[in-house]
């Protein structure tokens, strides 16, 4: 199966947009949750084009502009799209809601469907053996989630950091972000019905009503 695939991600400071060719061999068995690391790890994806920009107060004006260029950089026209696939957190509510709903609108439009991801997974996915993904949440707290060989085995969750289960041995590289790599290959099964998209806040949004507005 190929697929001409749009990945999207606002759940970090990175304003993310990548263009790929994904192929999944006829033989894989997707959505078998006792092979996943495998099945995943069959998945071709090849980038076509893809712009990142790293700036936590962007979202809303860097995404389209950054989808547009992907797309430009790949030599395709939207409606050349068979799928999308975009990070539903965890992450801010505001940087959430803009890709979210952006992925959504495009879907829509389309007529193609919208495979909605943990973000963190898109990370974790691309790992081997016992990982702890860990990005910021603000407030002094983390967002964070355990992989095993590329498959999440808990979180993902909101702590402080002296309160996330078990302790992390060794400092792993600089910081990342979600990839489109990453992205399409955290999708679980490209041939079932994508579930409606879900974001992933953990925690309430940090603006809340005054009492003069209730």
């Amino acid at each position: 199966m190929s697929l001409l695939v749009l990945a999207i991600d606002t759940a970090t400071p990175a304003v993310t947009a990548g263009v790929l060719r994904v192929e999944q061999p006829r033989n894989s068995i997707p959505g078998r949750r006792n092979d996943e690391s495998a099945t995943r790890n069959a998945i071709s994806a090849r980038i076509l084009g893809q712009r990142v920009t790293v700036d936590a107060r962007a979202h809303a004006e860097r995404l389209t502009p950054n989808v547009v260029d992907a797309l430009a950089d790949a030599k395709v026209r939207f409606d050349d799209l068979d799928a999308i696939v975009v990070g539903c957190g965890p992450g801010p509510f505001t940087g959430l809601r803009v890709g979210m709903a952006t992925a959504a609108a495009f879907g829509h439009a389309l007529g193609v469907p919208v495979h909605g991801v943990c973000s963190l997974d898109a990370i974790g996915v691309e790992t081997t053996g016992e990982v702890l993904v860990v990005t910021d949440a603000r407030r002094r707290e983390v967002y964070w989630a355990r992989y095993r060989d590329g498959v999440r085995v808990a979180g993902p969750a909101v702590n402080a950091p002296a309160d996330v289960p078990g302790a992390a041995e060794v400092l792993a590289g600089p910081p990342t972000y979600p990839t489109p790599t990453g992205l399409v290959r955290a999708v679980a099964d490209w041939s079932a019905e994508p579930a409606p998209l879900v974001p992933l806040y953990l925690r309430r949004p940090d603006a809340k009503p005054s009492a003069a507005a209730r």
